[in-house]
């Protein structure tokens, strides 16, 4: 790939001790500054979107060596991580050896090939794995010190050893299926991500090698990780199955028993155009993914190289896509150990308040109705006692209509679900528009739908070849001066679990335009006529969003003055779409200011001379996903602010239905821009980006040591204090109030 003089490509992360970012920056000013940027479709302007993804897992892997996290939330770090490259194999890795297989030959926007990208991205993931098996054993020596042992079968003793074999016997041997690998038995079928063992072992009277396969059969109850009784002792499954093989294979030498696991691709995509039945073909995808062609296989890295070679063949795969691992394997697993209740090794915890306008109102809807517009913010505020209240309350109130809403993701703990049930037993007209395309949750979605189809609730699955990614609800009510409209409008999922661990907006309105627009939208989603409507105030994708975006971009531009400098602030999980980041381009090189709070994935260079003096890209990482998304615009004075579910990412702005919505109440801008403010002066959880993809940790430099999320959860508990002293007040105020009108 040619480079433009000055660029450095390296997406390498600069660590907290390394060079400064001015001494990152001068490296690349002193070219740039003679460099022409009147191309803006140059590719050398643009990050490869996969590469910046991967970086961000690096700063996420970071976390976990950070010692001045609890162990426990370390060990967390190091399961996202792992998950996060299992998935990234499944999605991404997946979808570009497609391509390859397809003979694509189209340049990306970065001016790469399919095949130079999975070479590049194999390199930062051999990077990642080696720096995660270097960790997990500190780790685990750290949590040995704390008592809590992660520990082989064979350095068991006595009654522990006894009771680990006993409970293997009694509660998982049955399950276990040894397969054999000759010419009569052809080499088994092996499921996505399983863990197994490769069995080489022989007759005592022969020297003939056999093989033999025996999956780990984690899951449906059995764990990963078994514990010895009263301790906090545990044993990796397959190590206790290794130790044990004699009881599978009687009377024959075992050799050698290696693990291993593989990662199939997720694509399997039929086309929507030819399909009689959305719901049938989505059941048929997601039977076929577990059929589908294996991208990739890691292995232990002492495995013996034949028999590795063997395993690659067998599989399909080129040595290329071979990982070795030291230690342990699929370190996802290690999730399941997080949870553990010793508040010493993990964070303190946290206790999202209830929303102080919500909190002492015995109706959610007089509370939106007569105080206006509430801005929600999860974790700091409880999602229960907001969304899932809401949901309850309409299917209670006996003046409530109708119920409209859709969903993309949720849960069994949810009580989502069972609200939606309940209101239609109550005889509301409801009505769910629910994405049977959600990666990874489809099988779920199809399960929630029956559910919802059962209690007589109209389900629709959104609108051909467009994934319906908006969070919303809208509740028809039959108010004292005739039907009013209530809606919510969010950045995250209506997902329980998501709503305590993801940082998330959501906007409660009673707002009569906003319900037009969302009565609107809903009609488009439930049949798919007339997507180009009359809306008021929100934006929606893919017909209106992104032309407005580039719009309000050039709008700065064109105000940006002497007396009114432009600027622009966005807080978004990923920045991919060249249109918009070409835009953003435009803006710093008019003067504009733009500061960007981007997650992950970033195309963009900020901070090179001539190209994007006036660009900062900053990055959140927490002990809470940053997942919300804010839309900032100056508008010479006027200022605008957005919210929504849509990222600046092509998927959003152009395959699927988004929605943004204004928040005018000056009072809610007020928190949104106090998010922003906090988030761009935190020094301990923010990391900036470099103009050649690197990122410099910005920590040390705080005196508190009080990253953003915490400062939020501390302003969330301040407000509630608050409220709560103001209302401990108010009873007094009102009983002298009506003392003076009595003696009146």
């Amino acid at each position: 790939m040619a480079t433009t003089p000055g660029i450095k490509d390296t997406l390498t992360v600069v660590s907290d001790d390394a060079a400064a970012p001015s001494e990152v920056t001068t490296e690349i000013t002193a070219v740039a500054q003679e460099t022409d940027y009147s191309d803006l479709d140059a590719p050398e302007l643009y990050l490869n979107r996969e590469l910046t993804w991967l970086e961000f897992n690096r700063r996420v892997l970071h976390e976990a060596q950070d010692e001045s996290n609890p162990l426990l939330e370390r060990l967390k770090f190091v399961g996202i991580v792992s998950s996060n490259l299992d998935e990234f194999f499944m999605k991404r890795i997946g979808g570009l050896k497609q391509q390859v297989g397809a003979g694509v030959m189209d340049y990306s926007v970065d001016g790469r090939l399919p095949a130079q990208q999975i070479e590049e991205c194999y390199v930062k993931v051999r990077e990642l794995e080696e720096e995660k098996s270097e960790l997990v054993p500190r780790l685990i020596a750290g949590l040995a010190e704390s008592g809590i042992h992660i520990t082989p079968y064979d350095s068991l003793e006595g009654a522990d050893r006894e009771f680990i074999r006993s409970y293997y016997f009694d509660n998982i041997y049955p399950l276990v299926t040894p397969q054999g690998v000759d010419p009569a038995h052809p080499f088994p079928f092996i499921s996505n991500l399983s863990l197994n063992l490769l069995i080489t072992l022989r007759h005592s009277d022969s020297e003939e090698e056999l093989r033999a396969r025996v999956k780990v059969p984690v899951g449906l109850g059995i764990p990963r990780f078994l514990q010895v009784p009263n301790t906090y002792t545990f044993v990796p499954l397959e190590s206790v199955m290794a130790k044990n093989l004699d009881v599978l294979f009687p009377n024959m030498e075992i050799v050698a028993c290696e693990t291993f696991y593989v990662t199939r691709n997720a694509n399997t995509a039929r086309d929507e155009d030819e399909a009689d039945d959305l719901l049938a073909i989505i059941e048929s995808e997601v039977r076929h993914r577990r059929f589908a062609r294996i991208v990739r296989v890691v292995v232990q890295h002492d495995m013996d190289v034949t028999r590795r070679g063997m395993l690659a063949a067998e599989l399909g795969l080129d040595p290329a896509d071979v990982f070795e691992k030291r230690g342990l394997l699929a370190t996802r697993d290690l999730l399941s150990l997080c949870g553990l209740e010793i508040p010493a090794l993990r964070d303190p915890p946290h206790h999202p308040i209830d929303h102080p306008k919500l909190a002492h109102m015995p109706n959610i809807f007089h509370a939106v109705r007569d105080i206006g517009s509430i801005l929600l913010h999860h974790p700091y505020e409880s999602f229960s006692t907001s969304v899932e209240r809401l949901l309850r309350e309409a299917s209670r109130d006996p003046k409530v209509r109708a119920i409209k809403m859709t969903l993309y993701r949720t849960s069994g703990e949810t009580k989502v679900i069972d609200y939606l049930v309940d209101a239609a037993q109550n005889g509301k007209q409801v009505a769910v528009v629910v994405e049977l395309k959600a990666r990874f949750d489809e099988a779920a979605n199809i399960r929630w739908s029956s559910r919802l189809e059962e209690a007589g609730i109209h389900v629709t699955y959104g609108v051909m070849d467009l994934k319906t990614h908006c969070k919303v609800i809208l509740v028809v009510r039959n108010d004292y001066s005739g039907l009013r409209r209530y809606v919510h409008i969010g950045t995250g999922n209506y997902h329980a679990g998501n709503a305590r661990l993801y940082t998330d907006l959501g906007l409660l309105t009673s707002d009569p335009d906003i319900g037009s627009d969302i009565t609107e939208l809903f009609n488009y989603l439930t049949t798919g006529f007339t997507p180009k409507r009359n809306y008021r105030k929100i934006l929606p994708a893919p017909k209106l969003l992104k032309r407005a975006l580039l719009d309000k971009i050039q709008r700065e531009v064109d105000q940006h003055s002497g007396d009114s400098n432009g600027h622009i602030q966005l807080k978004i999980n990923a920045l991919e779409d060249k249109d918009i980041v070409r835009a953003l381009y435009q803006a710093s090189q008019a003067g504009v200011t733009v500061d960007l709070i981007v997650r992950d994935t970033c195309r963009l260079r900020p901070g090179v001379p001539g190209l994007s003096d006036n660009i900062r890209v900053f990055s959140v990482i927490g002990r809470f996903l940053e997942h919300s998304r804010i839309y900032y615009f100056k508008n010479a004075g006027n200022p605008e602010y957005y919210i929504g579910s849509a990222d600046t990412m092509m998927r959003n702005l152009e395959h699927r239905v988004e929605v943004l919505a204004p928040v005018e109440d000056p009072e809610l801008q007020a928190r949104l821009r106090n998010i922003i403010d906090t988030q761009l002066s935190d020094q301990y959880d923010i990391w900036q980006m470099q103009g050649d993809g690197s990122y410099i940790q910005l920590k040390g430099k705080s005196e508190s040591g009080e990253g953003s999320q915490q400062a939020l959860i501390r302003e969330a508990q301040d407000r509630m204090r608050e409220a709560n002293r103001l209302k401990r007040r108010k009873p007094e105020g009102l009983r002298h109030r009506n003392i003076h009108l009595r003696s009146n």
